[in-house]
C-alpha cells in the first residue's frame, strides 16, 4: 500500500512535468528553461501556484495574476498520471516490469494530450520513446521466459509491424481517397507502442484506437455539424487512451478475459 502511495505521489509530480512537455514541445520551446509561466500574462508561476492538483484547486483552475482560466488539461494529466504510476508499482512492486509500464503510460499520456491539442505528436516523444521501448526489452522480457536478444528482436518485430500497418492502412487511404488520411506521426507513435508491447498487443490497441476514434469522430461530426471531409481526427490521441486501457488492464492487471 504505502509503495503505491508514493508511485501516486511521483505520478503527480511527474505528471506536472508531462504538462510542461505538452505545453512546450509542439512549440519548438525548451522543457528546462525558463520556470513555468503562465500562457497568457507570461507571468513566472511561484511555487506554491504550481502544486499539482492542490494549486489548482486552491485557485480555482484560475492564474493568480491575470485570472486566465487554466485548462481542465493540467489537473487531468497529473491525476491520469498517478493513477497509472499507483496501478503499476501497487501491482507489480518496485520492480523493472512497474517502471518500464509508468514511462510508458507517461509517454502515452503526453502525446494523447499533445495531439488532441495541437494534432501534433513530438519525436522527441514517439522516436525518444521507441528507443526507450527498445532499452527495455533487454532487461525486461517482452513474452515469459525469453531471453534479452530475444525479447529485442520481438521488440523490433513489433515497432515493425505496428508501424507498418498503420503507414500501409494511410497509404491505402491517400490511393483511394487522394488525400492525406494520416500523419506519420501515428506512424512513428503506433511503432513506439510496438516497441513496448510487441506486435500482437499493439495491433491489438491499432484496432482498439481506430474504434473509439470512429465512434467519438461521428459522435462530434453529427453533433457539432462538421464536414467529415474536412474534420481532422486526433487520431493519435485514441491511440494513446487505447494504449493505455491495454497496458493498465492487460500488461498490468492481466486480466485474461482481454488477452
Amino acid at each position: 500500500m504505502i509503495e503505491a502511495i508514493i508511485a501516486f505521489l511521483a505520478g503527480l509530480l511527474i505528471g506536472s512535468f508531462l504538462n510542461v512537455c505538452i505545453h512546450r514541445l509542439p512549440r519548438d520551446l525548451s522543457i528546462v528553461q525558463p520556470r513555468s509561466f503562465c500562457p497568457n500574462c507570461k507571468r513566472t508561476i511561484a511555487w506554491y501556484d504550481n502544486i499539482p492538483l492542490l494549486s489548482y484547486a486552491l485557485l480555482r483552475g484560475r492564474c493568480r495574476y491575470c485570472g486566465q482560466r487554466i485548462a481542465i488539461g493540467y489537473p487531468v494529466v497529473e491525476l491520469t498520471t498517478a493513477v497509472c504510476f499507483a496501478i503499476c508499482v501497487g501491482t507489480l512492486g518496485p520492480t523493472l516490469p512497474a517502471l518500464k509500464w509508468c514511462v510508458f503510460s507517461a509517454l502515452l499520456i503526453a502525446l494523447t494530450a499533445t495531439d488532441f491539442e495541437q494534432r501534433i505528436l513530438p519525436n522527441e516523444l514517439t522516436i525518444g520513446g521507441t528507443a526507450a521501448g527498445l532499452a527495455f526489452a533487454l532487461v525486461v522480457p517482452l513474452y515469459p521466459g525469453a531471453e534479452p536478444l530475444a525479447s529485442f528482436e520481438a521488440s523490433l518485430l513489433g515497432a515493425a509491424v505496428a508501424g507498418g500497418s498503420i503507414w500501409f492502412v494511410g497509404w491505402a487511404y491517400k490511393k483511394v481517397r487522394r488525400r492525406e488520411g494520416m500523419g506519420f506521426g501515428d506512424v512513428k507513435m503506433i511503432a513506439m507502442m510496438g516497441a513496448f508491447l510487441g506486435a500482437r498487443d499493439a495491433l491489438l490497441t491499432m484496432a482498439a484506437g481506430s474504434a473509439l476514434g470512429a465512434i467519438a469522430g461521428i459522435a462530434f461530426i453529427k453533433i457539432a455539424g462538421k464536414d467529415p471531409s474536412t474534420y481532422e481526427l486526433p487520431f493519435g490521441s485514441f491511440l494513446g487512451i487505447a494504449g493505455l486501457l491495454v497496458t493498465v488492464f492487460i500488461e498490468v492487471l492481466g486480466w485474461p478475459a482481454l488477452g
